[in-house]
Order: C-alpha cells, then sequence, then structure tokens
C-alpha cells in the first residue's frame, strides 16, 4: 500500500473532534462547526441556515455533519442551498470531516456545517 502525505496549501484542515468541539487549523471550536478553506466558526446549529446561505459565491457544495450518527438533513435547509445552487451531502460528521479534508486538499470549493459528536 502506498501512503500519500496530504497538502493544505494556505487551507485550514479539520484537525481532530471529540466530545462537544473540533480542532480546525490547530483552533479548538466547542459546539457546532462551520469550515471553509479560509475560516472555522461557531455554527448555530440547524436554525442558522443564512449563515450557509452566505457562502454561495465561494463554494459548490456543503457536507453537513449531523453529529455521531447519519440523521436527515432538515428540508428547510436542503431547499434554502439547493435554490441557492449550493450541493448538500448529509453524513455523520466523522464522515464529513473526512470527506471535507480530502476534497479540500484537491483544492475544492467545499464547506462543512458540523454539529458536535457527543
Amino acid at each position: 500500500m502506498q501512503l500519500n502525505e496530504i497538502h493544505f496549501k494556505d487551507a485550514r484542515p479539520i484537525d481532530g473532534y471529540g466530545p462537544g468541539f473540533f480542532r480546525v487549523g490547530g483552533q479548538v471550536i466547542k459546539g457546532a462547526v462551520l469550515c471553509t478553506q479560509t475560516h472555522a466558526r461557531a455554527w448555530g446549529g440547524y436554525d442558522d441556515v443564512a449563515s450557509l446561505a452566505a457562502l454561495a459565491d465561494d463554494i459548490d457544495v456543503i457536507f453537513i455533519g449531523t453529529g455521531a450518527q447519519i440523521a436527515h438533513c432538515p428540508p428547510h435547509i436542503r431547499e434554502a442551498l439547493d435554490a441557492l445552487g449550493i450541493g448538500v451531502e448529509t453524513m455523520s460528521s466523522p464522515s464529513a470531516c473526512r470527506t471535507y479534508n480530502i476534497l479540500l486538499s484537491e483544492g475544492r470549493r467545499v464547506a462543512a456545517a458540523l454539529l458536535p459528536v457527543d
């Protein structure tokens, strides 16, 4: 098996997560988090659609991390982002972290909105 080191250039990958927190580019953020190539900040969860919609010009797809287990994305989020042309992929937060990091390393226009793993 061949392993390849991943390079992120100026992007901020998700370094880790644990009960109630995420570590992004060395910064620890408690609770839900919204990550893009250039920043990471606290996210208001499913009620905070405005923060996701504000990314419309900068991303093509957003990964919604639903916590430790996969769950359905609330329809109001999917509908709002679909209307803006943003693709939505829903998965568990650990899977969303891994997928986000891979696509981020490829220079893709992605974001991740993650609920914590408790």
